[in-house]
């Protein structure tokens, strides 16, 4: 045990966490010759297409150092806020963690979010300035807003380069010497910690734990405590480039469990698996339970694909916990799910895992967030779709989810981004100057403004350079009314939002002349309304595509036209009253790019 070493790597978005995995990879000759590619561990095509990391992947490195050889498990991470869950998971199967810091950018909102998560469990963090080969890099400037972050001293902050591999050796040797060997008793009951799972279509599903106490061997009898379920190590590993079996995995080491698993409810991540002849005494503390940030519905192109896609998300939860879904029905789009999803690049990327893994096509609603709504008896329902309001008579007030954002900037950005913030109703909490020109601005703001455009604009108007981090902080009554979307006097329900009173006749106006240029014409008028309950706020039209019936006609009387398009007008009147409006799947999702 004494040979062993866990630590993960945490940083903001775009800090070069996965080209420093991979040189650690390279030095350590873990990935040779034809494997070694740019973000080896990033395996999903769509990390690689996007250049981020979306799951947090472990791999297993052998290095020699001072004549003794180490193990060394290595888990790196995503840094977008969206996925600060898999952070969490990381940073609870380790001892240390090593704090990248981009020499150009310098300290950004997420660095600190995911340090202080390493702080609260008592990570060793070794501070690392990445890109100093850069150009633009500053790093006696980074070193002085890391010294005044942790505290710690200047020699302690080592400089490296992902990309030329500098100073990477200095890193290896740190993690050696500095993050403490896994503590846990190999003698004790086995208690493993799960902090992922996968599902494999030929072997079931597969399990990564972090063995805490005990050992497990192949072929153990092991009981899933959550879940109370036992089962057969059928194949037990640890986790290199590919899995490598072994005979037994000891204590303080990360591996993955076999067992023939077929559903995905039988394993949770978080769970503890023990013997089950000689079983531990209960599960291992501190997992926390993810609380989905927003909210929309999924529902299948076609209807009969509803079992199909209920399989899918299954599937898809297993290797993403933070995905939450329950069922509904639309009035509009029939039999689907209301999924929980953790931020919109989240939903974006499920959405695009479903159609690319799975090969499901599906319409996404317009996300929202859960509202509280009392009633005037004092009671309290949670609403996380507009469709499920009770009477607005019966409503005495509604509280809506408010966050606690950070926003780290320049000084120069600071008048445009308080403007931004002012604008989604934030209230300003305070300022703090990190170091020369970076300023830390706290706002309150409320969860359902920030959830559509907000990054987007902000990242704009700062130039790239504002980070943004938030969490949940609570819930404050408001003015918030239903807007509905009407298609020929018929609600689309998919289409219903919950705004707040001040914005809704723009956002009503905006909504309908969006959904004016992306409905495509009909054979009859389609008259597009925006409402508040029984008062219409918003029209727009969308005009029949006509045939010339009076081509025919050239010269004679007047009346003969005049005959014809009465007729045509009578058909377009009777196909109208039968006649249902197609809404492509652009116009769900036009309310995110109002813009």
């Amino acid at each position: 045990m004494n040979h062993i070493r866990n630590f993960c790597i945490i940083a903001h978005i775009d800090h070069g966490k996965s080209t420093l995995a991979d040189r650690l990879l390279e030095y350590t000759k873990t990935v040779e010759g034809k494997d070694l590619q740019a973000q080896v561990l990033d395996d999903m095509e769509l990390e690689r297409e996007r250049g981020i990391t979306i799951k947090s992947h472990a791999i297993q490195m052998n290095y020699n150092c001072g004549g003794e050889d180490y193990v060394l498990n290595l888990i790196d991470t995503p840094g977008h806020v969206d996925f600060s869950y898999e952070v969490s998971r990381s940073i609870a199967a380790c001892e240390g963690a090593l704090l990248v810091v981009d020499a150009a950018q310098g300290i950004q909102a997420q660095t600190i979010s995911n340090l202080y998560m390493a702080v609260e469990h008592d990570l060793e963090i070794i501070p690392i300035i990445n890109k100093i080969d850069l150009p633009s890099a500053m790093p006696d400037e980074v070193e002085d807003q890391i010294v005044e972050l942790l505290g710690c001293r200047r020699d302690a902050i080592l400089r490296a380069s992902g990309k030329t591999g500098e100073g990477v050796y200095e890193v290896l040797d740190a993690i050696i010497e500095k993050i403490a060997p896994p503590k846990g008793d190999p003698g004790a009951p086995l208690q493993c910690l799960i902090f992922d799972s996968v599902f494999n279509s030929y072997r079931g599903i597969i399990a990564y734990f972090k063995v805490v106490n005990g050992s497990i061997g192949k072929g153990d009898r092991v009981k899933f405590i959550a879940s109370g379920r036992e089962y057969d190590a059928d194949e037990v590993g640890v986790l290199k480039l590919t899995m490598s079996p072994r005979d037994e995995v000891r204590t303080g080491d990360v591996g993955y469990i076999i067992s023939g698993i077929k559903t995905s409810k039988e394993v949770r991540v978080g769970d503890t698996i023990t013997h089950v002849e000689r079983p531990a005494a209960g599960a291992i503390e501190g997992f926390e339970e993810v609380k989905p940030m927003v909210f929309a519905g999924v529902y299948p192109i076609e209807p009969e694909d509803f079992e199909n896609l209920r399989a899918s998300l299954e599937k898809l939860q297993l290797n993403d916990a933070s995905l939450s879904f329950q069922p509904e029905s639309s009035a509009a789009l029939g039999f689907g799910f209301r999924c929980g999803f953790l931020g919109l690049l989240h939903m974006e990327i499920v959405q695009e895992r479903l159609d690319r893994e799975f090969n499901m096509d599906v319409i996404t609603t317009v996300p929202n967030v859960s509202y509280r709504v009392y009633d005037k008896k004092g009671n309290c329902i949670e609403v996380h779709n507009p469709g499920g309001l009770p009477d607005p008579t019966m409503i005495d007030h509604i509280e809506e989810p408010y966050i606690r954002a950070s926003v780290i900037t320049r000084t120069a950005f600071i008048g445009p981004i308080m403007t931004l913030c002012l604008g989604k109703r934030g209230l300003l909490v305070r300022q703090e100057y990190i170091s020369g020109d970076r300023v830390e601005v706290f706002y309150d703001l409320p969860l359902g403004e920030i959830v559509i455009d907000f990054y987007d604009k902000l990242k704009s108007i700062s130039k790239g350079y504002a980070s943004f981090d938030y969490h949940l902080h609570d819930f404050r009554e408001s003015r918030l009314v239903k807007l509905d979307i009407l298609l020929n006097g018929e609600p689309v329900d998919a289409l219903s939002t919950l705004t707040h009173v001040d914005n809704s006749v723009s956002f009503g106006r905006r909504m309908c002349e969006k959904l004016k240029e992306l409905i495509p014409r009909q054979q009859f008028d389609i008259a597009i309304q925006a409402a508040i309950g029984s008062k219409i706020i918003s029209r727009e039209t969308v005009k029949a595509v006509r045939k010339d019936v009076t081509a025919k006609c050239y010269g004679g009387d007047v009346s003969r036209k005049r005959k014809l398009l009465e007729k045509q007008k009578e058909g377009k009147k009777r196909m109208k009253q039968i006649g249902t409006v197609e809404v492509p799947q652009k116009a769900f999702l036009a309310v995110l790019k109002l813009d």
